[in-house]
């Protein structure tokens, strides 16, 4: 078999090599003239506008209807006005419930008649924050009864629950909502809310354990939120004490002091918060960035609050 192999081998090496063949090259080369017409444009870079002043605080604090629907189902008591048959104005105590659209509804018994037909009325509701500070809602409505049952049902459990106590729902008028008034604390001037805006709000999810956390935060943890206010907000004055007043989803208010001059200032969350994981988690996050920064471990690199608000 191998000499076979090698028989074939010489026999291969002994036949001719192929001839390649020769095509002529021309004597010259020669190109088309062409032009490259490329389009006119323009390069505009599209930036997003500022946001205004409302945008803004939109993003850092709920809605005037929010905190009114906030205060109402916080609050359990109110005063009912208006005008009796006599022309004078009259108002009297009275404790509530609200329904799923935060319209409140009142327990008038047999003494109090005058007020069960009397139309137009208004409804005023306070609710204090830490001790320091009062928003107030002023609904501006008209006082009905209800004929839906299973409205009538729910606000009956409600109150149950809310007071411990049975109510005869014979008893429960429901104010209607046209305009309400929200006034952020004593002294102070009011904004007004419309009905669509007040009935389509959601009050604000925290609301059930912010005093809880804000009296921890105020009791155990007063350092904290001192470093807090000495970190996140440009004060550009010495300060003496820091309070915090109340906290919802978007970030927490505090009360700074200095001399004899109270300020109010916000400082918001870096994200929204739901519950009070979240809220206690934010809390965290906040003021270990907070430490490190005061202790220089890391820099600054995040613009401070700059508006406060003097209160007295």
């Amino acid at each position: 078999m191998l000499s076979t192999s090698l028989s074939l081998s010489a026999a291969a090496s002994c036949l001719p090599l192929p001839t390649i063949p020769k095509f002529p090259l021309p004597t010259s080369t020669t190109f088309s003239r062409f032009s490259l017409h490329l389009p006119r444009c323009s390069l505009c870079i599209a930036t997003e506008p500022s946001p205004s002043k409302e945008e803004e605080e939109r993003r850092v604090k709920p809605s005037l209807a929010e905190v009114s629907r906030t205060i109402m189902e916080l609050a359990s008591v109110g005063t009912l006005s208006t005008t009796v048959d006599d022309g004078w104005p009259l108002g009297i105590g009275a404790r509530f419930v609200v329904d799923a659209q935060g319209l409140p509804a009142l327990c008038l018994n047999d003494s109090e008649r005058f007020f069960q037909a009397c139309g137009n009325s208004s409804f005023h509701v306070g609710f204090e924050q830490s001790g320091l500070r009062t928003p107030q809602c002023t609904i501006l409505g008209s006082l009905n009864k209800t004929e839906d049952e299973s409205l009538l049902k729910r606000l009956c459990t409600k109150w149950e629950r809310n007071f411990g106590e049975e109510v005869d729902k014979d008893f429960l008028y429901v104010i209607s909502v046209e305009r309400v008034l929200l006034v952020e604390n004593f002294n102070e001037g009011g904004l007004w809310v419309n009905s669509l805006e007040y009935i389509n709000a959601e009050p604000d999810p925290l609301r059930n354990f912010a005093a809880k956390i804000v009296n921890e935060m105020n009791s155990v943890h007063s350092e904290e939120v001192r470093r807090l206010c000495n970190i996140y907000v440009d004060t550009e004055f010495q300060v003496r004490d820091t309070k915090m007043i109340w906290v919802d989803r978007l970030g927490f208010d505090l009360y700074v002091y200095s001399g004899d001059s109270v300020f109010a200032v916000r400082i918001p969350f870096p994200s929204e918060v739901t519950d009070e994981k979240g809220v206690k988690s934010s809390f965290n996050s906040m003021s270990h960035l907070a430490w490190e920064i005061e202790k220089n471990y890391t820099a600054l690199d995040f613009e401070k609050v700059k508006t406060l608000k003097k209160i007295r």
